[in-house]
């Protein structure tokens, strides 16, 4: 990723804090887009630390003329786009009818139609140069859903069938320009602390848990292999995507059971603060961990196994070659 220019949305806080860190230290020049001013500045500081450039282009990814301008600035400055990465969102943590129609419509703008625009005016600057790579932030929840973040997972869904369509029109048009998605699993980002939360008890992410940077490392080799169609990062995310295929019906009753309980802490849910309307980290800046860092794995078995599936089949084979071998050559010895 040296010296190519790359967007990322949502750079402030979480996981896309932790991607342009990432990319910082590989030497990109990195286009940071989020609301919050504290949490952009530090970004930009972090991305100068490892040895990247970092330049701050506030936008709300909800308002296309924003992105669009943003995006501008941003070839003006840095040059010519060579990787968007939509990461941006917002979430609320309530059962559906406790969420108004408002705040619905406004987490929806954000978190699916903020992926639209994003990629719209990625397209827009890289279909006529036929080159470049988009890179979706997913979720497992893309796949299945749970209680108390309908808005998030209903938004999850969209972006997943919106890629789709987008890749199927890119194909059939021979173009240069790819699009993936990184399905991810619960990180300890501060989507806990600042989401707006109607429970009287704190958020939590699903367990098992992971850091941020473990989605970072997904995400950046995405950019870097954008051929693929998906990726899946954690365990938990390729048993709940093949759980989802498999017995979708048992999936809900095992939810319905666990689903509310598992994403609460026995803490109380703190009171005041909320990025839906206006970014959290307008004067704080929260970095990229949520709380969580005690019981967060820094690292994943199936990221590399989902990013080396040649390999690995190739390894199965051999295995099964070399084992048919031995036993036939067993059955030669006992003649």
């Amino acid at each position: 990723m040296r010296d190519k220019v790359v967007v990322v949305t949502g750079a402030s806080g979480g996981v896309g804090r932790a991607v342009v860190r990432r990319l910082g230290a590989e030497g990109a020049k990195v286009a940071l887009i989020a609301r919050g001013e504290a949490g952009l500045a530090g970004a930009a500081v972090d991305v100068g630390a490892e040895g990247g450039t970092g330049k701050v282009f506030a936008a709300d990814v909800s308002d296309y003329d924003q992105v669009r301008a943003a995006a501008q600035r941003a070839e003006a400055e840095l040059g010519p786009i060579d990787v968007w990465i939509n990461i941006a969102f917002t979430t609320v943590f309530a059962p559906f009818l406790q969420i108004t129609p408002e705040e619905y419509e406004r987490e929806t703008k954000v978190t699916y139609l903020g992926y639209v625009w994003g990629t719209r005016v990625a397209l827009e600057l890289m279909k006529p140069r036929d080159k470049g790579a988009i890179v979706q932030a997913g979720s497992a929840l893309a796949y299945r859903s749970i209680p108390l973040q309908s808005a998030y997972c209903g938004a999850k869904h969209a972006i997943s069938g919106f890629t789709e369509s987008v890749r199927t029109e890119l194909l059939a048009e021979d173009s240069g320009v790819k699009i993936t998605m990184v399905q991810l699993p619960a990180l300890n980002t501060p989507q806990f602390d600042w989401g707006l939360n109607r429970m009287r008890r704190h958020a939590q992410p699903v367990p098992p848990i992971y850091q941020p940077e473990v989605a970072a490392r997904a995400i950046v080799h995405a950019a870097e292999h954008p051929e693929r169609k998906e990726y899946w990062v954690g365990g938990m995310t390729a048993a709940t995507i093949m759980g989802q295929r498999a017995v979708p019906a048992l999936l809900d009753r095992y939810l319905a059971r666990t689903g509310v309980q598992s994403q609460l802490t026995s803490e109380k849910a703190p009171t005041g603060i909320s990025n839906l309307w206006e970014p959290a980290d307008e004067d704080k800046d929260y970095g990229a961990h949520g709380g969580f860092d005690g019981r967060s794995h820094s690292r994943s078995v199936q990221v590399w196994l989902s990013q080396h599936r040649r390999l690995v089949a190739a390894a199965a084979l051999a295995a099964a070659a070399l084992g048919a071998a031995a036993l036939a050559g067993v059955g030669l010895s006992r003649r």
